[in-house]
């Protein structure tokens, strides 16, 4: 029989519980659609994600709508399939998505949630100053926002992988695609400080070469900077719920808001399809409305 391993299920999971921060109620319910999809499939004779047809998928549904769920739970299943089959795409696992002549849900696709500059400043000065890692800490909020890296990509940030002269990151992103990005002036300061006073004390020859070390001179891991952005949100008295992905989606929605060209986020966002990236075109309305109301002669 297959196993949640074949289905690569525990590699999903990490994935919308570090990089998508979801929260433990809508991890569930990803999970509890994840395993009645996987019976169904499984029981039409499929052993691996890779095998699933458009056909399956399609009985699948009718199986549900026979159940008699509603049309609300149908949806969110479909997404949360979805969800799953662009995670193992992306992540090379698959060639195909069989989920792409699926209906489409006909509810809308939820915004990213987003700080404001204030929120950012005051999350970035929330690391406590007297702790030995406060620079490791602050090093790590300033890369997340600076150049709006996915939590998967900080942890395996790697020391050749810095130029500090040129103010650049090279970082493998989904699929070991590789992309360069620029990085801010805050940024680099904090990041050099940190490998100049911190991380030199840290790494015992267990450092694997990676940029951000923990305190036994390993590297960090994606729930442990889960942790930390989890614990600065806090410090810096921030009522919303903040992960690292919220940082990536702050990055892009700033740069929007400043001007940029959507192609050009989309190369620092490190997307395959520039449809990934426009959503972000929708997270800044009320500023767009804003400048237009300001800016255009027969606004009002």
């Amino acid at each position: 029989m297959p196993t949640d391993r074949d289905f690569r299920v525990e590699q999903f999971e990490d994935y919308l519980t570090f990089e998508r921060g979801l929260s433990d109620r809508t991890l569930e319910a990803y999970r509890r659609d994840l395993v009645r999809w996987m019976a169904h499939v499984v029981e039409a004779g499929v052993h691996a994600p890779g095998d699933v047809t458009p056909e399956i998928l399609r009985g699948w549904v009718y199986a549900l709508k026979e159940a008699g769920l509603a049309g609300s739970s149908i949806r969110r299943a479909r997404s949360a399939v979805r969800t799953y089959y662009g995670f193992l795409l992306a992540e090379g696992i698959v060639n195909t998505d069989p989920t792409d002549r699926l209906e489409a849900p006909r509810s809308g696709r939820p915004l990213p949630d987003h700080l404001t500059r204030d929120e950012v400043t005051r999350l970035l000065d929330a690391p406590d100053p007297a702790r030995p890692l406060y620079w490791r800490d602050r090093a790590v909020l300033e890369m997340l926002y600076a150049a709006g890296l996915r939590v998967s990509e900080l942890v395996e940030l790697t020391l050749v992988g810095l130029d500090l002269d040129e103010g650049f990151v090279t970082v493998f992103g989904k699929g070991r695609k590789e992309r360069l990005v620029p990085v801010g002036a805050p940024a680099l300061r904090a990041v050099t400080r940190y490998l100049r006073e911190v991380r030199t004390t840290l790494d015992r020859g267990s450092g694997q070469g990676r940029v951000f070390l923990n305190a036994r001179g390993r590297p960090t891991t994606r729930q442990a900077i889960f942790n930390l952005v989890k614990v600065a949100t806090r410090r810096a008295g921030i009522e919303k719920t903040v992960s690292p992905h919220t940082l990536r989606h702050t990055f892009a929605t700033h740069l929007l808001e400043g001007g940029a060209d959507l192609a050009a986020v989309q190369e620092l966002l490190g997307h395959a399809d520039i449809s990934t990236t426009q959503i972000y075109t929708h997270v800044d309305r009320e500023y767009l409305r804003d400048v237009h109301r300001r800016h255009h002669p027969r606004a009002d």
